[in-house]
């Protein structure tokens, strides 16, 4: 049986849920997964993060939007610390790639729309 990166992802989150640990560690847990599926289960592992020591390791950072504190990290040290309201307000390094993202985001929306239309 051969899986893809992204179902690998999957049934690796869905291993670790099922056993349900005091602390959840993911690192780049989505990152091999599409759009609309990663924001299913971002929305899944938010509400099984309740209660629960969770840390995040993301360099898309939609997946830690909702946070409650995101560590920004440059060369191995913490650069900046806050919520994702706060980082972006603050105008620091987390803006700067939060807008980066975005932008290859939306050109990457208009691109498939062109190529939809052709």
């Amino acid at each position: 049986l051969k899986l893809s990166g992204g179902e690998r992802q999957r049934v690796a989150i869905a291993r670790t849920i099922l056993k349900n640990p005091p602390i959840l560690l993911f690192d780049e847990a989505t990152s091999a997964l599409d759009s609309a599926t990663e924001q299913e289960i971002q929305k899944s592992l938010r509400a099984v993060s309740e209660n629960r020591t969770t840390l995040m390791i993301a360099h898309r950072l939609s997946t830690i939007v909702h946070a409650n504190e995101i560590l920004v990290l440059n060369e191995g040290r913490i650069v900046e610390r806050g919520t994702h309201a706060e980082l972006l307000l603050s105008g620091g390094v987390y803006a700067d790639m939060w807008a980066r993202q975005q932008e290859a985001r939306e050109h990457e929306a208009a691109l498939q729309a062109c190529l939809s239309d052709a």
